[in-house]
């Protein structure tokens, strides 16, 4: 059998996410399965077959993460579990389910397929960023979608310049920027006006966001790159640098933010039956075939 350990993992205080793990403990039990179970869930479902662990240890100790919920949830395990030789699959308990690829409806018989060795395993890569204040490192962080340099205050314009690798690339006055993976082009990146990039590109997306000219428009550079934030001196101090729109890092002007891609990549692994394609007709509601 292609796995031993599972570890589960979910939406606390969820109905739904109740039911879809109490299917998926009655499943692993009949494969015979370590289960162990997020500790935030654990006394939640009260199941004597479930053992109570850390994200960290279901990194080290499980062939294969379930993570129920939407997509947040997924990114939230995900930049965690990256860090660790895992294959992790969603359980869609969300609304548009980009990652989250088994349907409540179906658990049984698509990881059947999966536990048969027949899945789909797919790479995604992370970035990670530093934040530097004359020239101290002051935080890092890691995204799966997206970093998002804006203001703290809501349409509040700022001045930074961009660099590719050591290169200028531009100044801007704008909201802020969007530097998107090709996992998060179908994320905030799409809604602002990004592309959509197969998620087997090793390519990074810039999309400005409300930027102060008409002739700024997103650009795709290579995924190598490295990219620099110069944050202008005129700022005023309430800016941030976001991952995923999880997690705030706070910057002041003057400050250097840079991205890179993360030495650590997510396995993502899907059921036989997943398209990619498929997948954007019916969550962007794209036409099908004529005939």
């Amino acid at each position: 059998m292609k796995y031993q350990t599972v570890g589960l993992i979910g939406k606390p205080d969820h109905e739904g996410t109740h039911v879809s793990l109490t299917a998926l403990t009655e499943y692993l039990t009949k494969q015979g399965c370590k289960i162990l179970i997020e500790t935030r869930l654990h006394a939640e479902m009260n199941d004597e077959r479930l053992t109570a662990a850390e994200l960290v240890t279901i990194g080290h100790e499980a062939d294969l993460a379930i993570v129920v919920g939407g997509d947040g949830n997924m990114l939230g395990a995900a930049r965690v579990l990256a860090r660790f030789d895992i294959d992790v699959v969603g359980v869609n308990r969300g609304n548009l389910g980009f990652l989250t690829d088994i349907s409540p409806d179906n658990i049984e018989n698509e990881l059947d397929t999966l536990f048969a060795g027949k899945g789909k395993s797919e790479q995604r890569f992370l970035l990670e960023v530093d934040v530097f204040r004359h020239e101290s490192l002051k935080s890092t962080n890691v995204a799966v979608n997206e970093v998002v340099l804006h203001h703290g205050k809501v349409a509040h314009m700022m001045e930074f310049e961009v660099y590719i690798n050591d290169q200028f690339m531009f100044s801007q006055r704008s909201d802020g920027l969007i530097i998107a993976t090709p996992t998060g082009s179908t994320a905030y990146s799409l809604s602002g006006g990004g592309p959509i990039l197969m998620p087997t590109l090793d390519a990074l997306t810039l999309v400005p966001m409300f930027p102060h000219t008409l002739t700024s428009r997103p650009i795709v550079v290579d995924a190598d790159s490295t990219i620099t934030l110069r944050v202008s001196k005129v700022n005023s101090d309430t800016l941030q640098v976001s991952c995923d729109s999880h997690i705030a890092l706070n910057i002041l002007p003057g400050d250097e933010v840079v991205i890179r891609k993360s030495p650590n990549k997510l396995t993502i692994v899907h059921p036989p039956s997943y398209d990619y394609f498929n997948v954007l007709r019916t969550k962007l509601n794209w036409g099908t075939k004529l005939y």
